[in-house]
């Protein structure tokens, strides 16, 4: 047995506050001008907004506009919480893209003739049998535990929940890596002044615990921290401050697996950060959905500049009957791994963005690379090398 832990954070988290704003801006510059290249970071903390990066679009966006309302919809609407929407300074400074690195995007430009690698990185996809969804355990219900405490928020049936707050899952797993129990469970929230750690203690518990891990992965009660300083009334950028792109082990896999080290919000599909690990998780989840094994990890790797992958590593551990050799043939027959091919597979230049920065970017199935529709090619090509092996 050994114990493995993934945590989420809110949609008021101040770094999730960021990624949304980040995305929030790439969906609207993509909206007007679906070649836009954008490169946006933002910084949040107490009365302010900083919003920096690189744009060449032929669009015009109200970027304060756009920020204010997603503060809104987020829900800081009001002075007591030390960030508000309507009052919040909002500061901006964008340049346009390096003139040297979009002659290694643009195709017809720079050394090579394709369109090439945003910039040079490693990036991954995983999926597995753990969930329906094709995601680890761990990370799957902390999303769900942080998602139940936004609607519960969203829709007044807890009033008093304020919009930062943060769920972490300890999963106990048996030797093979496969789940057994929930052995602990964190889950920190925000709150108004007037409201009582004993009624907090028992409304999370039975609305949202209880409410989103199956008795059957509880068959022995977990331990459970609950605000466990005692206190949690100040929070979100008052409380501490936001940056874009600090929350990337909770966008992807919970650490269950490595993470290349890029973020994604605020990028546009151009950097393989983003669209090349949207790929890799796509190609995994196909593959194991179409049984070639019960969990693979995919590893990308790109020169920026340059459209074809410097090298692609998968990993089965052990679970497929297939050689590495053989699955990574039908895995290149089937995709391409040029970050235009994969633009166009996953129809990346729409703006489908906003709705990925909180809640993870992997396990739901509203984005084109949680579709399982390349599971019968897959499955053929295996079988017609199997039979002229």
């Amino acid at each position: 047995m050994f114990l493995f832990t993934s945590e989420s954070v809110s949609e008021g988290h101040p770094d999730k506050i960021c990624d949304q704003l980040s995305d929030c801006l790439l969906d609207a510059y993509l909206t007007l001008d679906p070649e836009s290249r954008v490169a946006i970071e933002c910084f949040v903390t107490t009365g302010l907004v900083l919003v920096g990066g690189e744009v060449t679009s032929r669009g015009y966006v109200d970027i304060q506009d756009v920020v204010r309302k997603k503060l809104q919809t987020i829900g800081y609407t009001h002075p007591d919480l030390g960030f508000d929407a309507a009052t919040c300074a909002i500061l901006v400074v964008l340049n346009k893209q390096s003139a040297d690195i979009a002659q290694g995007v643009n195709e017809n430009d720079g050394l090579f003739s394709e369109q090439g690698a945003g910039d040079q990185g490693l990036t991954f996809g995983y999926a597995c049998t753990q969930t329906d969804a094709f995601m680890p355990l761990a990370i799957e219900l902390s999303h769900q535990l942080t998602q139940r405490l936004a609607t519960l928020r969203h829709n007044g049936t807890l009033p008093y929940l304020r919009p930062d707050a943060k769920a972490q899952v300890t999963v106990e797993y048996t030797d093979d890596r496969t789940p057994h129990r929930v052995s602990a469970v964190v889950v920190s929230t925000q709150h108004n002044p007037d409201v009582s750690q004993d009624r907090i203690h028992n409304d999370i518990t039975k609305m949202v615990i209880e409410a989103v891990i199956p008795a059957a992965l509880m068959p022995t009660p977990p331990t459970i921290y609950i605000n466990p300083t005692g206190r949690f009334v100040i929070g979100g950028p008052h409380g501490d401050a936001g940056l874009t792109g600090r929350k990337i082990v909770v966008d992807t896999y919970g650490g269950w697996v490595p993470h290349g080290g890029g973020a994604f919000s605020g990028k546009d599909p151009s950097k393989i950060d983003r669209s090349a690990a949207y790929m890799a998780r796509y190609v995994a989840k196909n593959c194991v959905a179409a049984g070639f094994c019960q969990e693979m990890e995919i590893q990308l790797a790109y020169a920026i500049g340059v459209a074809e992958p410097v090298s692609i590593r998968v990993n089965t551990f052990g679970t497929s009957d297939l050689s590495h050799d053989t699955l990574l043939s039908i895995i290149t027959d089937t995709f391409s791994f040029k970050p235009k091919d994969i633009i166009h597979t996953l129809n990346l230049l729409s703006p489908i963005y906003e709705q990925t920065a909180a809640y993870g970017h992997f396990g739901r199935m509203d984005f084109p690379w949680e579709q399982l529709d390349k599971v019968q090619v897959l499955q053929a090509c295996r079988d017609n090398r199997l039979a002229n092996a």
